[in-house]
């Protein structure tokens, strides 16, 4: 699990523990590892160290994870940055699913909810999220 190991502690707070397990099997090694043969994964060092990872696929940004101890250093930002700045070489727009706890986040970042979006998950609990979208200014 690598970059999200405190995903199933801390989620409960937005999300009921059924849809903090399908967030835990949707990013399982398994389901990771096609992004990462088609070269759509960075990893993101400081200090000789990997701090966190992101997925783009062509304009959208996904799996955006810092792991925990380096959590609340501006890590998160840096990497959002940069891969927006990928993005923004060849696209106009940058998309992105948002969790609950990233809303705001993504709000400071310039991104503009697009749609609301509800999916009921194998153990029929309901996972809300934001679509949302970027423009290169």
């Amino acid at each position: 699990m690598g970059f999200f190991p405190n995903l199933d502690s801390s989620d409960p707070l937005y999300y009921p523990s059924g849809v903090v397990q399908f967030f835990l099997d949707h990013h399982t090694p398994d389901r990771i590892l096609p992004d990462i043969r088609a070269g759509h994964v960075y990893l993101f060092e400081a200090d000789s160290a990997i701090v966190g990872t992101g997925t783009i696929r062509e304009n959208e940004i996904a799996r955006v994870f810092v792991l925990p101890e380096y959590q609340g250093r501006g890590y998160g930002s840096l990497i959002m940055q940069q891969l927006e700045e990928l993005i923004f070489r060849t696209h106009g727009t940058a998309k992105l699913d948002s969790s609950l706890p990233a809303f705001g986040m993504y709000l400071k970042r310039g991104y503009k909810p697009r749609a609301w979006r509800t999916m009921v998950t194998p153990g029929g609990q309901v996972l809300c999220y934001h679509e949302m979208e970027k423009e290169n200014l």
